[in-house]
């Protein structure tokens, strides 16, 4: 009995990491939609990108609101395990806190109506801003902590107060073709190192 049943928790696991991995690039493909054509995109927009039903969309994320809010923490979480990724792959402690802040302000700047939608009345984004923090704040917190350890950058900003600075810069660009917010973010983020001794 327990190996049938073995059996059969091996034959419905690999669906099961099919179904994630389809769900995953669904979400990748309503956020590559929502870069160029803003949250209100048609629906057939992200089906035709992720090669699948408009049926199929509606089948996981009912509403636009759900797609929404999936998409927002699909690309949360992304973030946030691309911090430790990055510390244990990059060349050093400041080199992977700058590039994770390069990632930020991907998400920050691509997320063509999403601010305004999560200011919405609905009771569906009042619960995302508290979990973006919750998720990332710590994320941050721990590759300033190892910048600082490796004595790379002088003693850091708060995790929050810098992500918050990098927000604020982020925002300042509107519709303005002359606002670099990259840029910007780029001398903070440089304003942090150490001068070097040599």
């Amino acid at each position: 009995m327990n190996g049938g049943e073995r059996g059969v928790e091996r034959a419905t696991r690999p669906k099961r990491a099919d179904a994630r991995r389809n769900q995953e690039a669904l979400l990748d493909a309503a956020a590559a939609v929502f870069v160029t054509s803003g949250v209100d995109a048609p629906v057939r927009a992200i089906a035709a990108r992720a090669g699948v039903g408009t049926a199929t969309i509606y089948r996981h994320f009912p509403t636009r609101a759900d797609l929404i809010v999936a998409v927002y923490r699909h690309q949360v979480e992304a973030l946030a395990e691309a911090g430790p990724a990055l510390l244990a792959d990059g060349p050093s402690p400041y080199a992977a806190l700058g590039r994770w802040i390069d990632l930020f302000v991907d998400f920050l700047v691509t997320k063509h109506g999403l601010a305004t939608v999560l200011q919405s009345e609905d009771d569906r984004f009042a619960s995302l801003h508290s979990s973006f923090l919750e998720r990332l704040v710590p994320v941050c917190a721990e590759l300033l902590d190892a910048a600082t350890g490796s004595a790379e950058i002088r003693s850091a900003p708060g995790a929050y107060e810098l992500m918050r600075g990098v927000g604020n810069l982020c925002a300042g660009a509107g519709d303005d073709p002359r606002y670099d917010a990259r840029r910007l973010v780029g001398i903070l983020v440089a304003g942090l190192r150490r001068p070097s001794s040599g």
